[in-house]
């Protein structure tokens, strides 16, 4: 079977104080098909952030190697590892992340510019996605005339827009009420189901974990469990 993401004995560590090696990550194989909606749980320290950054390029691992599409993404060059964050990816994490003095078309329409699309196309495209999203209206508002749970909207919008193959999703309820919490899971789920766009979501609620269609379990950089999930919301 041709997965789409394969981690292949994966290790990270950091050094404290440039002398003593605090591994992160360790020996770590994954497989993941397109079109999944992992959740990622574990406590605070267990890798399941650091694993996130690793598989976006975000950050680069001591040892092992990440394939998207069978293709190795830990040797491309730094402009290349940036291309393909900016075409394929999505990010949406816990603290939104708008810039506070754009609006929220501007916002959106932001990684369209920085891949040089014309700013009336990448507009044009911001709208419809803001649309699809259930923004629709509020395209000239800054982003702290929003609420939370708008700002997070806008935030999935900004990753929708390039029409994205992965979205990675760091806590991306954190800062969010339970009831708009689970509106922005809903839209997750949707988003996975109607679109089959792979969702790696990190998250230390169970509740927000079961919108998954499959749940792994961390501890100490290491994956202890790993279901399919048959009770998805």
């Amino acid at each position: 079977m041709n997965f789409f993401i394969q981690i292949k004995n994966l290790y990270k560590s950091y050094f404290q104080n440039n002398i003593i090696e605090i591994p992160v990550i360790k020996d770590l194989n994954l497989e993941i098909k397109s079109g999944e909606f992992l959740s990622l749980m574990g406590p605070s320290g267990s890798g399941k952030s650091t694993l996130l950054n690793l598989i976006g390029l975000l950050d680069h691992p001591n040892k092992g190697k990440i394939f998207l599409n069978q293709e190795d993404i830990t040797k491309l060059e730094s402009n290349e590892k940036a291309l393909l964050r900016n075409q394929q990816f999505g990010f949406v994490f816990q603290g939104f992340n708008l810039l506070k003095r754009i609006s929220v078309l501007d916002n959106v329409a932001l990684p369209l510019i920085y891949q040089g699309v014309e700013r009336f196309l990448a507009q044009n495209r911001a709208k419809d996605v803001l649309k699809s999203t259930g923004l629709d209206g509020f395209e000239n508002r800054l982003p702290n005339q929003l609420s939370g749970g708008q700002q997070q909207r806008v935030a999935i919008a900004r990753a929708l827009v390039v029409n994205p193959k992965l979205i990675l999703a760091d806590e991306p309820t954190g800062n969010l009420d339970s009831k708009t919490a689970s509106g922005i899971m809903k839209t997750f789920y949707e988003l996975n189901i109607k679109n089959k766009i792979t969702i790696i979501l990190v998250t230390h609620e169970e509740e927000i974990a079961q919108f998954g269609s499959r749940i792994i379990k961390m501890r100490d950089g290491q994956i202890l469990t790993d279901v399919v999930n048959s009770q998805t919301l």
